[in-house]
Parts: C-alpha cells; sequence; structure tokens
C-alpha cells in the first residue's frame, strides 16, 4: 500500500574507513537543509575515526555491519530505517542544495516510479577527464538508459521502500562492480526507473586516481552488460569497499 504525499526518506550512507571524506559528506546533507525522515550511516568495520566523526552529528545515527561488504551495509540501512524512500550516497559524496526535495517531488507525484538516480560531478578533475565524463554520459549512459529503460549510479539512488520489498531487498552476493545495475534491473520490473541529468551530486576522483578514467569506464561499462544479459557482474576479483 502507497503512502500519501510526501513521501518520507531515509538516507542511508554505507562507509568503511571514510575519516579523510565523511566529514565533508556530512556537512552537506545538513547545509542542503532536507528534511530526512533519519540519516544513517552504515559503519562497515573502519578501523579509523569514521564512526566517531559520524557520531558527533546531532541527527545522525550510526550503526555497525559486521559483514565486509558495500551491499551488507547497504541492506543493513534498508532492515534499519522506515522511510517510505531509501536513498543512498557514498561518504565520498557532496549533496547539492535541492537533493532531497527532487526526491520527494519525483516520487510524490509519480506512484509508479521506483527508482531515481543520477550523475556524479566529479571535484578536481582536468579539462580533459571532464571532457571523457560528458563522453561517458552522453554518448554511452544516456542512449542506454533510453534503450532499456535503466540505469543508475548507487553513490546517488533513490528507491522506494515497497520496491524493494517486491524484490526481496539487495543482492547481496554481489560484492561492488554491477551491484546498481543489478538493483535497478530488477526494480524495473515493478516500476518506471528514472535516471535524470538533473538529480547530480559531487564526488571525489579517487576512483579515477586508482584506476584510470579509461579503466574505471571500461570496468562499469563491461560489468553492465554483463549483468543486463546474464544478470551477475564480468569482474571477479571484486574489491569490497569502494
Amino acid at each position: 500500500m502507497e503512502t500519501l504525499n510526501p513521501p518520507t526518506v531515509s538516507l542511508v550512507i554505507p562507509a568503511y574507513n571514510e575519516e579523510k571524506y565523511i566529514e565533508d559528506c556530512l556537512d552537506s546533507i545538513i547545509k542542503s537543509m532536507g528534511k530526512f525522515h533519519e540519516i544513517v550511516v552504515v559503519d562497515n568495520g573502519s578501523t579509523d575515526k569514521t564512526r566517531e566523526i559520524a557520531g558527533s552529528y546531532q541527527g545522525v545515527r550510526v550503526i555497525s555491519e559486521e559483514k565486509k561488504g558495500v551491499m551488507f551495509a547497504r541492506q543493513r540501512g534498508i532492515n534499519e530505517t522506515t522511510g517510505d524512500i531509501v536513498a543512498f550516497v557514498d561518504a565520498d559524496t557532496k549533496m547539492f542544495p535541492g537533493w532531497y526535495e527532487q526526491i520527494v517531488e519525483k516520487f510524490g507525484k509519480d506512484l509508479i516510479l521506483a527508482t531515481l538516480s543520477g550523475p556524479y560531478i566529479y571535484e578536481g578533475i582536468s579539462l580533459w577527464t571532464k571532457i571523457l565524463v560528458w563522453f561517458f554520459y552522453y554518448l554511452i549512459i544516456l542512449p542506454v538508459y533510453y534503450f532499456l529503460g535503466y540505469t543508475a549510479i548507487f553513490g546517488n539512488f533513490a528507491i522506494r521502500r515497497s520496491v524493494l520489498e517486491k524484490m526481496g531487498g539487495l543482492n547481496t552476493e554481489i560484492l561492488f562492480y554491477g551491484d546498481d545495475t543489478d538493483t535497478v534491473r530488477r526494480a524495473h520490473k515493478f516500476g518506471k526507473t528514472k535516471f535524470s541529468m538533473d538529480f547530480k551530486i559531487k564526488t571525489s576522483p579517487r576512483r579515477f586516481e586508482q584506476e584510470g578514467v579509461i579503466f574505471t569506464a571500461w570496468r562499469y561499462v563491461i560489468n553492465f552488460v554483463h549483468v543486463v544479459l546474464f544478470s551477475k557482474p564480468h569482474t571477479k576479483d571484486q574489491t569490497i569497499h569502494r
């Protein structure tokens, strides 16, 4: 049974050794003025000051998930929250003003909307990398989205709780690569899955710095295709944290 408008929004942030980023992430959430039903940081076994920093924020609840892996952390966040919509950001993201309002507006107006996602805006990258990212979104991501009807980025993602219940929650057998594609593919069976270039969030370029922009894009594309065709990611040696 769907709830009356406006829907309540629970925000879940999985975190593992994120002391470098979690403060800026939470500051941006507070500054966004979003009236979240609850904000939950799921500590996935951090050995640094992630938990201490997150716990110092009023209105932020920190819980622990002992099973290592970002999907275990996200599922724990789902289980521990009660909002009509469950929204996810990564600990190295920064929220734009209006992010919360877009979720409430879009899910409130469209009761068949199952998920909402949008692009990353990478901070501190070169002009060349910005051009490559632009090509990636406009020549790969958007055409695929228009063709299939679904695509998503888990670090900038919201899903209706009733849809999560219908699909049996997240697939915790997927540790990292293909997690977002598998989730939105399954959600697509129960409603509309929207990817909007206006629903954006800032993020760090650490993946690019670690793997390079071309290799990062290739990893995403090959795992996306593999999940769509075979319902499982291509990459076998998956790391368990972002």
